[in-house]
């Protein structure tokens, strides 16, 4: 009797002792579910992005499988001022956290250079061949002068110092040397104000006033080329001058920094007094030119013998 009760209580909750069992199955599954996808998808587990910008493909290839992470180039640019393959731009950011074997996408210096045609600007004033140029995709690089009756004509144009012939391929945004005419009575210039003038603006600035540029520096906060992108100019030598004070072709130094704040105050301090009148900048001998005698001084020449004639006793 006692064992039928047993059996009847038994099938009763049978259902009960199944439904406990599967819901320890279900949660043991997804326990095991979690933990193999953990182990998968290495949850938790991250890499700190190393810096690439700056260094060469093959460089950036060696960092890369050193710090269990892949380096993917989804875009190029030419810039002959850096070297070819050199890493520009990365993504993910240097410092992100990322998981091992992740995909860095980087923009790198073109490794083969975009070729164009060069345009023939001689006989041009300088501003259009600046224009012409530009629409090329090349640079006016330095400015060398020569006495001629024509100031600011270019009379030849070359590129690293070999007369460049029309139609010539070379790399884009090269820098084309021109050679100008200088007329003794028309080669003086100013000095403009650069102080928080943009780095992308000083060469234009420089060419549009007959001046040449010979040397940048960067103090410590400009480290990368996207730094120098936006760098400002806080200090120049010479300093700004006060109308046509120096000669076409003088050569600028300038400096530059990040710290926008320093160019700006640079700026406000400058007073009347910096701006000096410098007319000991002188060209190379192959370009000095004979000084013109002021029309002041001509036109008193000029009257000296109706003076002495003046001076005759009338009769």
């Amino acid at each position: 009797m006692a064992n039928k009760k047993t059996q009847e209580n038994t099938s009763k909750y049978w259902w009960l002792k199944h439904l406990v069992i599967a819901i320890i199955a279900a949660f043991a599954t997804v326990l095991l579910l979690f933990w193999m996808l953990k182990g998968i998808t290495r949850h938790g587990k991250t890499l700190e992005v190393p810096d690439l910008t700056n260094m060469t493909l093959t460089e950036a290839r060696k960092v890369a499988k050193k710090n269990h992470i892949r380096i993917k180039i989804t875009d190029s640019v030419y810039i002959p001022q850096l070297h070819a393959g050199q890493v520009l731009k990365q993504t993910p950011s240097a410092g992100s956290r990322v998981k091992k074997n992740r995909n860095i996408l980087i923009t790198i210096n073109s490794l083969v250079p975009m070729m164009v045609k060069a345009p023939d600007v001689v006989g041009y004033s300088l501003r259009q061949a600046e224009s012409n140029l530009h629409a090329a995709n090349l640079q006016v690089g330095r400015l060398n002068y020569v006495p001629d009756i024509a100031t600011n004509s270019v009379m030849g144009q070359s590129y690293k110092g070999r007369p460049l012939v029309p139609g010539t391929d070379i790399p884009a945004q090269s820098e084309i040397d021109l050679t100008l005419g200088l007329s003794a009575s028309d080669c003086w210039t100013k000095v403009p104000n650069l102080l928080t003038l943009p780095y992308h603006r000083v060469k234009s600035e420089l060419t549009y006033n007959s001046l040449n540029l010979d040397k940048i520096l960067f103090d410590g906060t400009v480290q990368t080329y996207a730094d120098t992108l936006n760098s400002v100019v806080y200090k120049q030598e010479p300093g700004p001058t006060i109308g046509n004070s120096v000669r076409m072709g003088t050569g600028i130094v300038l400096f530059l920094t990040l710290n926008k704040d320093l160019a700006e105050l640079n700026k406000q301090n400058l007073k009347a007094k910096d701006l000096v009148r410098d007319t000991t900048m002188v060209l190379p001998k192959d370009t000095e030119l004979e000084e013109v005698k002021p029309e002041a001084e001509e036109s008193q020449e000029e009257a000296e013998p109706a003076g002495t004639n003046n001076d005759e006793p009338e009769l």
